[in-house]
């Protein structure tokens, strides 16, 4: 199965709480913070919802 690596490159400082949750869901707590998941359709749709503050590369 796929895997994606999610870097967080923008501040959550301003954002509305949801995509700070959202955020910290997915294991990115401070910019510059990298995580490896698996591709799921819930994983896409939570990386969708905050696009703007990361950055995601196949691997």
């Amino acid at each position: 199965m796929k895997k994606l690596k999610v870097k967080l490159v923008k501040s959550l400082i301003d954002e509305k709480k949801e995509h700070k949750l959202t955020a910290r869901a997915l294991g990115l707590r401070r910019v510059g913070a990298e995580r490896v998941h698996e591709d799921s359709p819930v994983i896409r749709g939570m990386i969708f919802k905050i696009r703007h503050l990361v950055e995601v590369e196949e691997l």
